[in-house]
């Protein structure tokens, strides 16, 4: 197959998994899914080790700041709550003050930060972050025996908010939001850990809200549903997944806002003015169910989200948004100016969105999206200096990225942002019965025990357009590897031990290796990247300049910013603070003539120059991943 026939055939898939009249769509959704038996597995993140790269460099830092906080402090309004004295002070933000919004996280943060460390522990191996997980959930569990309840919560007003939305009342704050943290801090706990007594403090936890919710009439409870909740349905399909108790199933069911599931089902665009970082969640837990009911409406409902988001709704990073809500797609060009597009968390939920739609259907276009906001959305929002993190990445021209304090924000986006660095590993392979997928290229080792196969990978992606794979094996081994073939990538070339391989890309994206591997055995694959415009939806004249999947964003320098001074307490200032008014820069450029007006500087590290029209001056274009600290622009007026 040529690269021609290669674009077409993943150019009709997408239509396929699109088509976007609502009848259409279903049949064709209905089809594909007829038609795809396969799935596959996901590695333990035990499984993957990440090698001397961004990605690796990221995660180290996440690390130095995990082991920086104090449980004590995090647990502290938790044992209050419980009539228990508190060890330690408790931390600042939202975790105790939230003076300027009344949402009610407090709590939020332990459950994020259990996450993060059951994760790490399993992608380092560091005993610590077990050690953690342990004395954590002993805490927790001793909470809920002096409570007698099985409810554990860290609320300024205890249980009062959760127990009036229980029995139909109105109620303050997101309190099962904050729930839903902690319930899925327990549940990662347990299956990276294997903490028994996680699964025994959220079950515990689980039967408290089934009983409580007993109270409610469905359309009391659906009622309740009109008000963030997090991924309550997700965290409760995962529980019946792991204990069989059907009663898990039918409160994770109860869970799914109709309001939200029976339109998208029917290939229904509703989210205009929908606060989007409360919707994503769901869709991961329609996802969810599923797969595990097989019913068609959670299936539809969440691929058809996916696609929306995605194609017509997403900024060039994969990040979507403004102020914190989706809007009309034909605003897009006047969002643009706004310091408060992309939510870190949003992305940080799309990527687990996608990558659960991938293990029932692997297909490529989703690890094309996975690779995009990896790079440009999470491995960017991460300060380099201090490991602090985004709330949201501008698309302002000549605004900065604003980062989090490390004891007095605690936003949202810092508790995913402890959760994104532990958990790199996660998709760069998988696998079925007999074929390891290479999905993303990343320095990393995975060992396959099951298989007694290792592969290091080794590459300076996407400072080189190559990546190497070494097979380790002690037995010769008849498997497949699926190697991805880049949506951005014209011809991949592929070499076993220097010859040549047939690169030809079946229909989901992917350049298949069959063959029966011995030890030592290397695979070398070239993925020539090249420069292209991606257009702002609903704009002919506006387009971010990328290289391959990386967002290439034009430095600014760094007027009016002293040392530390893009490190802020309150999200809420995002967008007025260090402010510099500025026109979108202008560049007299077309797709056809963009290479001669943006070069490569000769460099080992990604770098261009390029000579804007307006203002009239030659700037630098590095990957946004890397800016930090600075103003920069990623979106141009083409004249």
């Amino acid at each position: 197959m040529n690269a021609n026939d290669t674009r077409s055939s993943r150019r009709s898939l997408l239509q396929v998994m699109l088509a976007f009249p609502a009848l259409a769509w279903q049949a064709s959704f209905a089809n594909i899914l007829k038609n795809s038996s396969m799935t596959v597995t996901a590695f333990d993140l035990s499984a993957v080790r990440l090698l001397s790269g961004p990605f690796e460099t990221a995660q180290r830092l996440d690390t130095k700041y995990l082991l920086s906080l104090e449980p004590d402090r995090l647990l502290h309004n938790f044992r209050i709550n419980a009539g228990l004295k508190p060890k330690a002070a408790v931390y600042g933000g939202w975790e105790s003050q939230e003076p300027w919004v009344d949402i009610r996280c407090h709590g939020h943060t332990l459950g994020h930060y259990l996450s993060a460390c059951a994760m790490m522990a399993a992608a380092t191996g560091e005993r610590e972050f077990a050690n953690r997980c342990d004395y954590i959930v002993g805490e927790l569990a001793a909470c809920q025996q002096a409570r007698k309840d099985g409810l554990i919560c860290a609320f300024p007003d205890n249980a009062l908010q959760l127990e009036n939305s229980l029995v139909g009342k109105s109620f303050v704050g997101v309190p099962w939001y904050t729930t839903h943290k902690v319930m899925a801090g327990l549940r990662d706990t347990y299956i990276y850990t294997h903490n028994k007594q996680a699964l025994q403090v959220l079950r515990q936890l689980a039967d408290w809200i089934a009983t409580r919710a007993s109270e409610l009439d469905d359309e009391q409870f659906q009622k309740m549903l009109d008000v963030e909740h997090g991924g309550m349905n997700e965290v409760l399909a995962d529980l019946y997944a792991i204990t069989g108790n059907h009663s898990y199933l039918k409160m994770s069911e109860k869970f799914c806002h109709r309001a939200l599931l029976e339109p998208l089902a029917a290939g229904e665009d509703c989210l205009n003015g929908r606060h989007s970082n409360t919707q994503i969640p769901k869709i991961i837990g329609f996802s969810r169910l599923g797969e595990l009911t097989h019913k068609m409406q959670y299936r539809r409902a969440s691929r058809f989200f996916w696609h929306t988001v995605v194609e017509q709704r997403s900024f060039a990073t994969g990040g979507d948004g403004e102020g914190e809500h989706f809007f009309p797609i034909s605003e897009f060009p006047q969002r643009l100016s706004s310091g408060k597009t992309m939510e870190t968390c949003c992305t940080h939920n799309m990527l687990r969105l996608t990558r659960a739609l991938f293990l029932q259907t692997p297909m490529a276009p989703f690890a094309d999206y996975y690779e995009r906001a990896l790079f440009n959305g999470i491995l960017a929002s991460q300060d380099p200096d201090s490991g602090m993190m985004t709330y949201f990445q501008s698309t302002r021209p000549g605004y900065l990225k604003l980062y989090c304090t490390p004891t007095d924000s605690f936003w949202c986006c810092t508790g995913t942002g402890m959760e994104n660095h532990a958990k790199y590993g996660e998709f760069i392979y998988v696998h079925d019965a007999d074929t390891l997928y290479v999905n993303l290229f990343i320095a990393s080792e995975l060992d396959w025990k099951e298989k007694q196969l290792r592969v290091v990978q080794q590459t300076q992606f996407p400072d080189e357009a190559f990546t190497q794979l070494t097979v380790h094996t002690p037995v010769s081994l008849k498997c497949k590897i699926r190697i991805r073939k880049p949506m951005w990538c014209e011809q991949m070339t592929i070499t076993v031990n220097g010859h040549p391989t047939n690169t030809s890309v079946s229909t989901e994206g992917y350049v298949t290796l069959e063959r029966v591997w011995r030890n030592n055995d290397v695979i070398s694959v070239n993925f020539p990247m090249r420069l292209h415009l991606q257009k702002l939806p609903q704009s002919n004249d506006i387009a971010a300049i990328m290289y391959g999947p990386i967002v290439l964003a034009a430095r600014f320098g760094h007027e009016g910013i002293t040392p530390g001074a893009d490190i802020i307490i309150n999200e809420r200032t995002s967008g007025s603070v260090l402010d510099r008014p500025m026109e979108l820069p202008q560049l007299e450029a077309t797709s056809i003539t963009l290479d001669e007006k943006v070069k490569r500087k000769p460099d080992t590290v990604l770098s261009f120059k390029v000579k804007a029209t307006s203002p009239d001056i030659e700037l630098e274009l590095i990957p946004f991943h890397r800016i930090a600290h600075e103003r920069y622009t990623m979106y141009w007026k083409l004249v």
